[in-house]
């Protein structure tokens, strides 16, 4: 039986070879990061690849991924590879002392063991994770939508910049700098009768790049569009940047970001998704009693960016990851060389 999730567009074929491929990520990696960290005014910092469970550093995403944790031989301690860095970066941009309007950026690579592999996901995760510190008065709508605005310049920018070296790339479509902002509740009162991933796809297809915002909450069917874990971003000003994927035919994101919670809106997440039990941690206990900075933050997937702006078909043309036996097949047979 086939099993494999992999899908090859027909006429489908790279627009660079093995080699270039590599040269044009290395291209994407150091223009983007120099374009970003001007534009937010971050500065890059070194990132954990782990930290001690039972802290609640770490961050479940949706709120039901299980992280891969191991033992420390010499410690006896159990530590958790990260799966994003939205918690400790909060922590670090208080500790390095960062004020209002400077902040930070990591490279961040995680293991995500219960993600499905397919075109879009794979096991291995790389992202530039970013965090900024912001007043009490910059955590609105208004701030959040000028801060993607400034990341969807740089993406673009960063466009320009690779089809100024690989003019190979011409044949693809470019991507608009210009944002369309919708929320999620807008989303289902258009497209009603759509799942909230078809919602998506029309919508993006018929509008480019797009920021869907407050992701979280249940909408008017009681249904959530998406999941998010309660204890970083707040529900009401965070949101995905997505770009259309001509190759695929579908939404792609490139970025999941917002406003971080406030002391009030932990609480109020906390208790609302019946997690009040996190109050415990040392993170949550510090957040709560108003010990850490307002945040504006989140995650840019490096290879999602490279297959993007590369026209890729497959996220393994520009990354190394593990792939099933048929994918590979699949792939091979059709001339996508996977990494």
């Amino acid at each position: 039986m086939d099993r494999s999730t992999c899908i090859i567009p027909e006429g489908y074929t790279p627009a660079l070879h093995l080699y270039e491929t590599q040269k044009a990520i290395g291209l994407v990696k150091h223009d983007f990061s120099d374009l970003l960290s001007a534009s937010l005014k971050l500065n890059r910092v070194s990132a954990p690849l782990f930290v001690p469970a039972g802290l609640g550093l770490n961050d479940d995403l949706n709120g039901v991924e299980e992280p891969v944790s191991f033992t420390v031989t010499a410690s006896g301690t159990e530590a958790q590879i990260v799966q994003s860095l939205a918690k400790w970066k909060r922590m670090a941009l208080r500790d390095y002392d960062f004020h209002a309007g400077k902040g930070l950026y990591a490279d961040m690579n995680a293991i995500r063991k219960d993600e499905i592999p397919d075109n879009l996901h794979s096991i291995y995760v790389d992202q530039w994770d970013w965090e900024r510190v912001i007043t009490e008065e910059d955590r609105n709508r208004e701030f959040l939508e000028g801060i993607v605005r400034k990341i969807v310049s740089a993406i673009c920018a960063t466009e320009l910049n690779l089809r100024a070296r690989f003019p190979e790339l011409d044949r693809l479509p470019v991507h608009s700098n210009t944002v369309t902002f919708i929320t999620t509740q807008e989303l289902l009162d258009l497209y009603p009768d759509l799942s909230p991933k078809e919602r998506e796809n029309r919508f993006v297809k018929e509008n480019g790049t797009t920021f869907i915002e407050k992701i979280g909450y249940p909408l008017s069917n009681g249904e959530p569009h998406d999941g998010r874990a309660p204890d970083y971003d707040d529900w009401d000003l965070n949101g995905d940047i997505l770009f259309w994927n001509e190759p695929l035919q579908c939404s792609f994101e490139i970025s999941s970001m917002g406003i971080r919670v406030s002391p009030e809106s932990l609480a109020k997440q906390l208790a609302f998704s019946g997690q009040e039990e996190r109050r415990k941690y040392m993170f949550h206990r510090e957040l709560l009693e108003g010990r850490l900075p307002y945040t504006i933050g989140g995650g840019i997937g490096q290879s999602r960016l490279c297959m993007l702006l590369l026209g890729s078909a497959h996220i393994g043309e520009v990354q190394t990851s593990i792939w099933d036996e048929e994918t590979r097949r699949k792939c091979a047979g059709a001339g996508v060389e996977l990494l």
